[in-house]
């Protein structure tokens, strides 16, 4: 009989254990994460970078972004091809050191490159760095990320206040507010407001990342009439840039959860792409404080810059990745398949 009981606990015992095991591994393998790989390391000695596009040619733009430069040395632009290979590294004449969101214009294919340190957008010129200022707005103005309708109009968001400004048609001038609302403003850690933006297939709506927040939020239009913004989804940790991709799905930097958030056309989170791990020899593995994505040409990668910005830096609070962010010594940009991974069912 002692023997019976002592095997009925041993029995007891291990089943606990696996149903333990089971219900510990379920939510750690419901998001299928996919694999980060190092597109490319930035030379020794390259400042931070943030802004990234990719080109009709399918080669990948990304601008130098150094707000604490002693030197006031203008912004770097660099050129990769599609596998990584360096082409040319070229001075953005006349810019400050802290550029950011950048893209090619639908129509005239200019290259326009916000140049948050000057609160303006240039046009430069991707193949010798010769830039001007293209698009003016006014105020103390905190510019970050730009998009454009099919009219060829620009969008551009400002973190600082609160506005999305439009420049009518495709050439250069001044912006008017297009959208000023609270919902856009700074409230909260890392402290930008409306950051990423990306109009829907049909342009009836344009999505605004805040940041601080960790909100999206969205923008009806109604022939190109902005309505009141609204609250799309919450819990995006760090929102940063956003990309849209054919099916209107929104593919958001969290810079705070070193991740690409993907969230269908109803706000529902649909994947979790990617993860940190770690900085070996001074250089980030997988994703840190990723902050500007774009699909690559055929559509099956996306690139992402790893800001790695340390927010004491510039004088904010520590954040969790400042003591990671403090250890990269050589900035990159990682690569992700662009692909949405079915989530597992565990019932």
């Amino acid at each position: 009989m002692r023997d019976r009981i002592r095997r009925l606990g041993v029995a007891a015992l291990t089943c606990v254990s696996l149903t333990l095991a089971a219900l510990s591994v379920t939510p750690a393998s419901a998001w299928d994460r996919g694999e980060v790989e190092t597109f490319v390391v930035l030379p020794a000695g390259t400042p931070m970078i943030e802004g990234l596009t990719v080109g009709r040619d399918g080669n990948v733009y990304v601008t130098t972004f150094d707000p604490a430069s002693t030197t006031g040395a203008p912004a770097l632009l660099f050129v990769f091809n599609d596998n990584g290979r360096l082409l040319r590294r070229v001075t953005i004449a006349g810019s400050s050191p802290a550029t950011l969101g950048l893209a090619f214009h639908p129509t005239t294919h200019m290259l326009l490159v916000i140049d948050f340190g000057a609160g303006n957008v240039r046009s430069v010129d991707p193949q010798t760095g010769t830039s001007s200022v293209c698009i003016t707005v006014t105020g103390a103005a905190g510019l970050n990320a730009l998009t454009f309708d099919a009219a060829g109009n620009t969008y551009i968001s400002d973190s600082f206040q609160g506005i999305i400004w439009k420049k009518t048609g495709p050439g250069c001038g001044a912006a008017a507010a297009w959208v000023t609302d609270p919902l856009l403003l700074p409230n909260g850690v890392p402290p930008f407001g409306a950051n990423g933006v990306g109009f829907n297939k049909a342009e009836t709506a344009l999505f605004v990342a805040n940041t601080s927040t960790d909100r999206l939020i969205k923008i009806p239009v109604t022939g190109g009439t902005p309505g009141t913004p609204l609250e799309f989804t919450n819990s995006i940790n760090g929102a940063d840039g956003i990309v849209l991709d054919r099916d209107d799905n929104i593919w958001v930097a969290a810079n705070q959860a070193d991740e690409i958030v993907v969230v269908d056309p109803t706000g529902k989170a649909i994947a979790k792409l990617g993860d940190f791990d770690g900085v070996k020899n001074g250089v980030t593995r997988g994703l840190l404080f990723p902050a500007s994505p774009d699909f690559s040409k055929d559509g099956k990668s996306l690139f992402v810059t790893n800001l790695e910005l340390d927010l004491r830096s510039i004088g904010g609070p520590q954040t969790v990745d400042s003591q990671w962010a403090a250890q990269v010594r050589r900035h990159s940009i990682a690569k992700l398949r662009a692909r949405i991974p079915a989530i597992r069912d565990h019932d």
